[in-house]
């Protein structure tokens, strides 16, 4: 066995500790990693801000070799139209997205594709080292984008706007949050419509409103807007916040005011967004077997996922993507999501970017036979990964406890909300968890009311954050002999997100973005966004772009020294945009899929 570092390293639980490795590059494009790279027990030199070009990262250590990444802002698009957060943003159709609630294009104020690059290049990094511990001859370089990572991101918006059959609800701006008498803005979370109904009418909405509600507040996961009835915005608004909090409370639905980035920077935080502990028993080192050559480094891997909605369907897609094999645990009858519109040959197009190449099995948890057979498939694997609610797992024996009893060599990943961090937490769902940290701040310029973007942030970025977790957990296993219970959630994803924006504030500075930024430009015919720190001002105003065509505006602002892309505002004609040079494919079901976010070598 060629492990990383000494081999019985038993009091661990960083496995990245007796390795170096050495960084450098745009800190939007390190800065996330490297905080990772630390927690994880890497040591990590300062690296200098290069603030232009990719990033850089070299791994070195006892048994480790050499593995390197190499993170660009542009990996897929040209460089001329991904050349840093805000063109990426602008080219892959997340403005599109996050400015559906507005009904234009919007800018997110966060770094959200590169923290995302960030955390997956931790991964290709933990993957790399772990295949190298396995003594196989997997790659050790690496290669990603910004642009991979957002199109990652964007899978399951990009798969049903390209899928033969229409959204359930037609995609229109609107949406929450809500605004209460006294000026307080706030999420509602209601995740069936009785609990939803009863929220209204306890406030006194029309019946007929809070009918036609629903559909478009259940959907805005999947469309990223809500077109809401008037009323219900009229209602919230007449309300004080304290009968909005009594009408949850006696409804079952749940309320979260939103959080200012201030107030969250004066609050405890993790220094890392995952634990890893590994389990007093041991297991026979090796168990998990080599790696082929060329094979990539999580071949002859086996991943349980009981996942719901986005973050562990996620996490484990990921894994897939780096050659486990991954079996899904469906309830009786299958997950219901796979008939959720719009279908590509009668499956869900989104259901299949989560989940496409994993193999089902339907396991009624809630039985003894049911919860025996979890057990007998988890006694086989290597890693089981779910993101049930609070002491679900526990209730039904299925707890990490329970499953280390039964193969003392699992990695137990358990993707939550709160991770029990924060004692007054609401529901730990993604516009939750953004009202509650902050992000709904974050998110936007200052000239913008506090929102939490409909755009999945969080979810998204809780599964790449749950990935990159079970990663470490083998990596871990494979130095210590022993298991690892794993757990991450959407918290330490929104921390990873908002950390420079907590930073600002709790340093006296303002921790959102000025007015106007990000914000794209309209056109004759479109919108053109410029990068974020141009060489030079352009002597055109909005006024003069307002008369161009989007093609002669982004033509005039390259001329001025300004880099500039169009937006994209279709994505349906995403596909087929030049500036992708055909990088997305169709599987068997002619449902879109994106590029995978690595390219290994």
């Amino acid at each position: 066995m060629n492990a990383v570092g000494h081999p019985t390293v038993i009091g661990t639980n960083r496995p990245l500790e007796e390795i170096r490795i050495d960084v450098a590059g745009p800190a939007a494009l390190t800065g996330p990693a490297l905080a990772h790279l630390r927690a994880l027990g890497a040591t990590a030199p300062e690296p200098p801000d290069t603030r232009t070009g990719p990033a850089r990262f070299t791994a070195t250590g006892p048994g480790a070799g050499r593995v390197t990444a190499h993170t660009a802002w542009a990996d897929v698009l040209p460089d001329v139209d991904a050349a840093d957060e805000a063109t990426v943003q602008a080219t892959t159709g997340m403005m599109h997205v996050h400015g559906r609630r507005e009904g234009a294009p919007r800018g997110l104020a966060v770094d959200y594709a590169a923290t995302c690059a960030s955390v997956l290049t931790v991964q290709g990094l933990l993957a790399g080292l772990l295949g190298r511990a396995r003594g196989g001859g997997t790659a050790t370089h690496l290669a990603t984008g910004a642009d991979r990572a957002a199109l990652l991101t964007l899978s399951q918006y990009l798969a049903a706007a390209n899928a033969p059959e229409a959204e359930a609800v037609p995609p229109a701006p609107g949406g929450p949050p809500f605004t209460a008498a006294c000026g307080t803005r706030f999420e509602l979370e209601a995740l069936e419509p009785a609990p939803w109904a009863r929220f209204w009418r306890a406030l006194g909405a029309a019946e007929a409103a809070i009918r036609a509600g629903w559909p478009a507040f259940q959907f805005r996961y999947a469309t990223a807007c809500a077109p809401l009835p008037e009323e219900l915005h009229r209602t919230a608004h007449a309300a004080s916040w304290a009968r909005v909090r009594e009408a949850a409370a006696a409804s079952g639905a749940e309320v979260c005011a939103l959080r200012p980035l201030a107030e969250r920077a004066a609050e405890p935080r993790s220094a890392a967004p995952w634990t890893l502990t590994p389990h007093a028993r041991s297991r026979p080192r090796g168990t998990s077997g080599p790696v082929a050559a060329g094979a990539l480094p999580l071949s002859g891997l086996t991943v349980l996922e009981a996942g719901r909605r986005i973050q562990a369907p996620l996490a484990a897609h990921l894994l897939g993507l780096l050659g486990a094999d991954v079996v899904r645990i469906e309830p009786p009858g299958g997950d219901p999501l796979r008939g959720m519109p719009p279908c590509a040959s009668g499956i869900s197009a989104r259901w299949l970017a989560l989940n496409r190449g994993k193999r089902a099995v339907e396991i009624d948890i809630k039985s003894p036979a049911g919860q025996a057979e979890l057990r007998e498939l988890a006694a086989g694997a290597d890693v089981f990964l779910h993101n049930w609610a609070p002491g679900k797992a526990e209730h039904f024996q299925l707890g990490a406890d329970r499953l280390a009893a039964v193969h003392p060599g699992l990695v137990y990943a358990y993707t939550s909300g709160w991770a029990g961090r924060l004692p007054d937490a609401p529901m730990g769902t993604d516009f939750m968890v953004q009202a509650r940290t902050g992000v709904g701040e974050a998110a936007r310029p200052a000239d913008e009311p506090p929102a939490p973007s409909l755009m999945t942030l969080i979810d998204v970025l809780g599964g790449l954050v749950g990935a990159e977790a079970v990663l470490a957990g083998l990596l871990l296993r494979e130095r210590t002999g022993r298991g690892v219970r794993v757990e991450s959630s959407l918290l330490g994803a929104a921390e990873t997100l908002t950390a420079p924006a907590l930073h600002r504030a709790a340093t006296g500075q303002d921790p959102r973005r000025p007015a106007g930024f990000r914000r794209p430009l309209p056109t004759a015919d479109g919108w053109v966004a410029p990068a974020d720190a141009p060489a030079r001002p352009a002597p055109a105003g909005s006024a003069r772009l307002r008369e161009l065509t989007t093609q002669q505006a982004v033509a005039a602002l390259r001329q001025q020294g300004r880099s500039a892309t169009a937006v994209t505002t279709d994505l349906t004609a995403l596909p087929e945009d030049p500036r992708l040079r055909g990088a997305c494919s169709r599987d068997a079901h002619g449902s879109l899929v994106v590029p995978s976010p690595w390219r290994f070598a």
